[in-house]
């Protein structure tokens, strides 16, 4: 099992920025995935940026050029720094890790909310 909290949502004007930061509760190692993802009223959870298991990053069309995922393996940390932030990205986001080997798992967090407004 994997706990994950997320920190540092909040409101924020259009064209701000914020970092959000995932903490797991344990290293983790093997076959795996970890990313962000957002899911905003009314609509499903959707992929904002991710590592695939080879250590390459995913970004989701909508973020790219805005928003940089990374991580610090030593802190069992995943970070998301969200700049020039609109009204469309506001959600709540979750921290993801989706485990293939040696176990299976695919963890969340509960979840910290993002509100862009003026």
């Amino acid at each position: 099992q994997v706990q994950l909290v997320e920190s540092g949502g909040g409101l924020v004007q259009p064209g701000g920025s914020l970092s959000l930061s995932c903490a797991a509760s344990r290293s983790i190692s093997g076959l795996y995935t970890m990313g962000w993802y957002r899911q905003a009223p009314g609509k499903q959870r959707e992929l904002v940026a991710r590592f695939t298991s080879g250590g390459s990053t995913v970004y989701a069309d909508s973020v790219k050029g805005r928003f940089t995922i990374s991580r610090d393996n030593a802190k069992n940390m995943m970070y998301l720094q969200m700049n020039s932030l609109t009204p469309e990205d506001t959600a709540v986001y979750y921290c993801n890790v989706l485990q293939f080997a040696p176990s299976s798992g695919n963890y969340w967090g509960q979840g910290t909310q993002v509100t862009v407004s003026s």
